[in-house]
């Protein structure tokens, strides 16, 4: 039987704390320490149970808590500094203000549209690398001040939390996500009511609700259909899962994050000069603003067309062209045949768009091909993946060499403070001073580096591999009480704490891999010889030990048997305790891995790999 109704009872902040509530609502707690441990330490096992989710936090903590916490002198004080560090943050001139001396930068507004964001692990809103990638890019641009706004869906169920067999086979959960217990909010309208964009598809009028997620400066707005004005169970499923679904659910997708996300934008008076589409995912947002400039001035589509290029940018992931989306022309037919006439073509021109040879009737439709055709700038995300890229679309421009196609490389980065260890910043900042952060780049800053005593560094990076392997631990033995439904008794704890133990070696050269598992990356490499591994492991004198984490699509058989073998084989007395299959990898468990690994496992397949940022952050948290 449903319920009726649903209530939920939440706490009530005293007056002095509603700052608290200000700060959980902006992401920047995601990158300032002090930020995290004020959290931390209003209710530490709390934190941890809502997965380092402050606004889960403050809805399930208890009244007498926070009654204790308003009268804490000492909690109060540090409350107040790290409010007046925020609100300092967000009022002081940013690099881009200092730096925008040109008149002609004053009117730029860049919007970014990703089909993912991975900003912190409570929000599962990512898969993988090019999510992780878009949310550091949201965070570096809140620290220039760049006039960003970010563009996303927001899915009900989001990517899946993996587990493990007793076998090592990966199995798929879909947990739900609470919006109202995510440091989101609903947007509204200037009359206060929901804001809500329309698009059309053939199974009828969709409506998306537009939340806001505050990255420090920068506003990411997301969409979400499975709300009550979509009584058509397939509009409401749109943004049920990230990447689920059959190819129709795939455009459908990508329909709502192009035309849907522009739209969006236009109902809260954004209009952007400048639109990066963060893969081919959001290539349809070129067709819509071509579209509405049609509408708006009466233009023709090929005037329209040259005009709205001027203002896109397109950056491509993808080595290989079965990483593209790839479309049915019946399919984009049925998705779009309502479309054609507003942009003033034939369904074969708008097909044409979208394919290699546009004359050739019979070949797919690319999202991606219409990214590259109707960007002012494409970009690959290193040297190598933009010459492989410029080999992979050559065929679109038939009368240049190679060397001329018009796709750039500009190498993927990482935000900083999000990767590099508390402590590590805090010898940092001992040492070079405050100014490392504000400005990397600045070598004079780096030079004094040399000042800091080996012991000392290498000290402060053992303890960040005492925490990774205290970490690995603790996961090793909530896998395996979940395993044996085993219930925490006293005996039992002493039993867990005694085979954690065991597990791994908090002084052993720790070499990790945490990644994709795709068969490209080849991360069963090392295994190929068993007894060398065996007898490099198992030295005496200098023990080494492999951490693995890291997730296979649903849908990829491959890489779950990969997954499986590395189990497999950690499973053999001869690899006891010295191989260790973290399960359900995401930016918690990452963020452990590259601050407190030795050494950084990278072995794709070449040219396979575009960019490979998590070695980056590797080499940054170290």
């Amino acid at each position: 039987m449903k319920p009726i109704r649903q209530l939920s009872v939440v706490p009530t902040l005293p007056e002095n704390l509603e700052p608290l509530r200000e700060l959980a609502l902006n992401l920047w707690w995601t990158w300032d320490n002090e930020a995290l441990s004020l959290f931390r330490h209003l209710d530490s096992e709390l934190w941890e149970e809502t997965y380092h989710n402050p606004v889960a936090m403050l809805g399930k903590i208890s009244q007498e808590q926070l009654q204790a916490a308003a009268k804490n002198e000492v909690f109060l004080a540090h409350l107040d500094v790290i409010h007046k560090k925020f609100k300092s943050y967000l009022s002081a001139p940013s690099w881009f203000e200092t730096h925008s001396n040109n008149e002609a930068l004053s009117d730029i507004k860049i919007a970014y549209f990703s089909m993912e964001f991975g900003l912190t692990e409570c929000m599962p809103l990512y898969s993988g690398g090019l999510g992780v990638l878009a949310g550091d890019h949201l965070k570096s641009t809140s620290y220039l001040g760049l006039p960003f706004v970010g563009v996303g869906l927001l899915y009900q169920h989001g990517y899946f939390r993996q587990t493990l067999t007793s076998d090592g086979w990966q199995m798929a959960d879909y947990p739900e996500n609470d919006f109202y217990n995510m440091p989101i909010q609903p947007e509204q309208t200037p009359d206060g009511d929901q804001l809500l964009v329309e698009v059309d598809y053939p199974e009828g009028k969709a409506f998306a609700k537009v939340w806001l997620a505050q990255v420090g400066r920068i506003p990411l707005y997301l969409l979400d259909t499975n709300i009550p004005e979509n009584e058509n169970a397939e509009l409401r499923d749109i943004t049920d899962y990230l990447y689920g679904g059959d190819e129709r659910m795939r455009i459908k997708q990508e329909i709502l994050l192009g035309i849907g996300g522009y739209r969006a934008l236009a109902a809260l008076g954004i209009h952007p000069t400048v639109c990066h589409m963060n893969e081919g995912h959001a290539a349809f947002l070129a067709l819509e603003r071509i579209r509405q400039l049609i509408a708006d001035n009466g233009i023709g589509f090929d005037e329209a067309s040259e005009a709205t290029t001027a203002g896109n940018i397109f950056t491509t992931h993808t080595p290989v062209p079965a990483g593209i989306d790839w479309f049915p022309p019946e399919l984009v037919r049925h998705y779009f045949r309502n479309y054609f006439g507003s942009l003033g073509i034939s369904e074969e021109k708008f097909l044409g768009l979208g394919r290699k040879n546009p004359s050739d009737h019979n070949s797919e439709f690319s999202p991606a091909l219409v990214a590259l055709r109707f960007s002012t700038m494409s970009n690959g995300v290193s040297q190598l993946h933009g010459h492989v890229s410029r080999n992979m679309w050559k065929g679109l421009w038939h009368n240049l060499p190679v060397h001329e196609v018009p796709i750039k490389a500009i190498t993927n980065g990482i935000h900083t403070r999000s990767w590099v260890s508390e402590d590590m910043q805090n010898l940092f900042n001992r040492y070079l001073g405050p100014k490392w952060i504000v400005d990397l780049t600045n070598q004079d800053v780096w030079t004094q580096i040399s000042q800091i005593p080996d012991t000392e560094l290498w000290r402060t990076h053992e303890r960040r591999r005492e925490r990774l392997i205290a970490f690995a631990r603790q996961r090793q033995s909530q896998k395996r009480r979940k395993r044996f439904n085993q219930t925490l008794t006293a005996q039992n704890t002493n039993q867990e704490h005694e085979a954690a133990a065991k597990t791994l070696n908090s002084a052993a050269l720790t070499i990790g891999f945490a990644r994709r598992f795709a068969t490209y990356k080849r991360a069963t490499l090392l295994f190929n010889d068993l007894d060398r591994l065996e007898k490099i492991l198992n030295d005496p004198e200098r023990p080494v030990q492999l951490i693995f984490a890291g997730k296979a699509h649903p849908h990829d058989h491959e890489g779950k048997v990969l997954i499986q073998k590395i189990n497999k084989i950690a499973g053999e007395s001869r690899f006891q305790h010295k191989i260790l299959f973290i399960q359900n990898y995401d930016i918690c468990v990452g963020r452990y891995l590259v601050e407190g690994v030795d050494v950084w496992l990278n072995t794709p397949l070449p040219p396979n790999e575009a960019s490979g940022t998590s070695g980056m952050k590797a080499a940054q948290a170290e």
